[in-house]
């Protein structure tokens, strides 16, 4: 079964999500990608693992995967799932927080 929170993390240790804010100059680091744009990619395989994980159940239901490949799939989507939930209200609190700065 593959995590994706390990892909995500893989991104992470080679540099491909940048790292701190850079000036507008724009060096994102080795590969070109920042942040925004890596959340975007983890947010297009997610919604593309949930789009597998309902092919394959439909696919098990007519006898055309094994019941593993149904678990793995699902388990796969879920997990994306959690982990998109979790970027959102890590989000969110960071917005809360912000917003209850003094200016």
């Amino acid at each position: 079964m593959i995590d994706p929170i390990s892909s995500f993390a893989g991104k992470l240790s080679t540099g491909a999500v940048g790292g701190p804010a850079r000036p507008a100059a724009g060096n994102f680091g080795a590969s070109g990608v920042d942040f925004g744009t890596a959340l975007q990619q983890a947010a297009a395989d997610a919604a593309q693992s949930l789009k597998t994980a309902e092919q394959v159940s439909v696919a098990g239901m007519e006898g055309r995967a094994s019941a593993q490949k149904v678990v793995e799939a699902v388990m796969t989507a879920e997990q994306n799932l959690q982990a998109a939930i979790a970027i959102r209200d890590k989000v969110v609190n960071a917005y809360l927080e912000l917003t209850r700065m003094a200016i």
